[in-house]
């Protein structure tokens, strides 16, 4: 659904986003992290046609978006930066109002919509009566009115309470499962990402820093945890024997190739040293992120 090739953004003499090749496949819903400054919104941006590339190809849809951007968006929904609305019209007449900046929409596909994001109840009321959360919707609304097949959200929880953001997860959750639709989430949300993204790309200082896989993330670590109340003579044992390789943060090990975690409780527990656990740590998305893009200057 997205093909990116080489595609490089230079503003001044800053490289927004280098040598970037990515590729979303039709049914997913697709992650891209980074910090505030990362490449995110200008990639995005390049891919509604609305930054123009230094160099490189960016395809939608199966078109080029830098020579036929009508027909690579045509099938395109977008929450890009703080959606604006009509405060002093309803909900109902700012979907009417902007359904023709992109193609004539029904009523009916009006009501379709907002029955979708759950505002049927308010779609009547003034737009400036509603919360944070009622926007958000209002905003997935106005992205699903050309019937896309793609769907490029960035940072869609945005400014939300946690409700709020509960309530966006699953809407998103929703249009994928129920809609069949693609979604790229570009969101600072870890959590959210982790629940809702089978792949993600990770940017740095608009250079990918990694493509993969939620699950080979969450497996990856390589660490396993050790409870013990004494770890140093624990850990101090399991080296001396060539079971662990390294002891990572006070509370990791390592195991050495070969080896396992049975043979590591086998040889804590006949040392007469105490266990209260171990077990192989799945990691967070977050722990890797960081640890990913820890120590690179410049980051918040």
């Amino acid at each position: 659904m997205i093909e990116l090739r080489g595609l490089h953004k230079i503003f001044g003499a800053r490289v927004a986003v280098h040598e970037l090749t990515l590729e979303v496949p039709r049914g997913e819903i697709f992650g891209l992290l980074g910090h505030n400054g990362a490449g995110k919104s200008t990639t995005i941006g390049m891919m509604l046609g609305q930054v123009w590339p230094t160099r490189g190809e960016v395809k939608v849809c199966g078109h080029d978006v830098t020579t036929h951007r009508a027909r690579a968006l045509q099938k395109v929904g977008a929450i890009f930066e703080a959606p604006a609305f009509y405060d002093y019209l309803s909900g109902q007449r700012n979907l009417e109002i902007l359904s023709h900046y992109s193609v004539p929409t029904s009523a009916e596909r009006i009501n379709q919509v907002v029955d979708w994001v759950g505002l049927t109840g308010r779609i009547e009321s003034k737009v400036r009566t509603y919360s944070h959360g009622m926007r958000a919707r209002l905003a997935i609304a106005q992205a699903l009115l050309p019937q896309p097949e793609l769907l490029i959200l960035d940072e869609p929880g945005s400014g939300l309470d946690p409700e709020g953001i509960a309530e966006m997860r699953q809407t998103i959750a929703r249009l994928h499962r129920e809609l069949g639709l693609t979604i790229l989430l570009s969101s600072h949300l870890l959590s959210e990402v982790e629940q809702l993204c089978s792949r993600i790309a990770v940017l740095n200082q608009g250079r990918k820093v990694f493509e993969g896989k939620i699950a080979d993330v969450k497996a990856g670590s390589g660490r396993v945890q050790l409870k013990t109340p004494d770890f140093d003579r624990a850990t101090g044992l399991l080296r001396e024997r060539g079971i662990i390789s390294s002891v990572v943060d006070g509370k990791y090990i390592e195991l050495s190739e070969g080896r396992n975690t049975a043979e590591a409780a086998r040889a804590l527990v006949s040392a007469d040293i105490p266990l209260e656990g171990i077990w192989q740590h799945e990691q967070t998305l977050e722990e890797f992120y960081l640890d990913l893009v820890k120590g690179t200057p410049n980051n918040h």
